[in-house]
């Protein structure tokens, strides 16, 4: 599925700053229930020589769309993919899903750069 991100090369190399991107219309299905799973999923990260190019990404998250996955299996994995794709000084994924049975769950992940 990773091969699905594109991406385009970064104009700003040298200098540090941050990407945020928000993909609020996120869907899966639980693996347990196979009903589906609503949410937010919000990137941030900074480029060393490559950014995502965002309709890549759209195409890459709506693959999870029919997908049994746990929370916690959907938000590491995307976080391996970025980081195979862009390798990224940093980046921080924060998968943020809507309320089922009076429970919602927020699953937050990060890479760094090893220097």
């Amino acid at each position: 599925m990773r091969s699905i991100l594109e991406t385009f090369n970064n104009s700003y190399p040298e200098r540090e700053y941050l990407i945020e991107i928000i993909c609020p219309e996120f869907t899966s299905v639980c693996p347990k229930t196979g009903q589906p799973d609503f949410g937010t999923i919000k990137f941030q990260y900074i480029p060393d020589k490559l950014c995502v190019e965002l309709k890549s990404l759209k195409l890459y998250l709506q693959k999870f769309r029919n997908e049994g996955i746990f929370y916690e299996n959907v938000t590491n994995r995307i976080l391996d993919d970025m980081v195979q794709v862009l390798f990224p000084r940093w980046l921080k994924i924060v998968a943020s899903f809507t309320p089922r049975g009076g429970i919602s769950t927020s699953v937050t992940v990060e890479y760094k750069q090893q220097n």
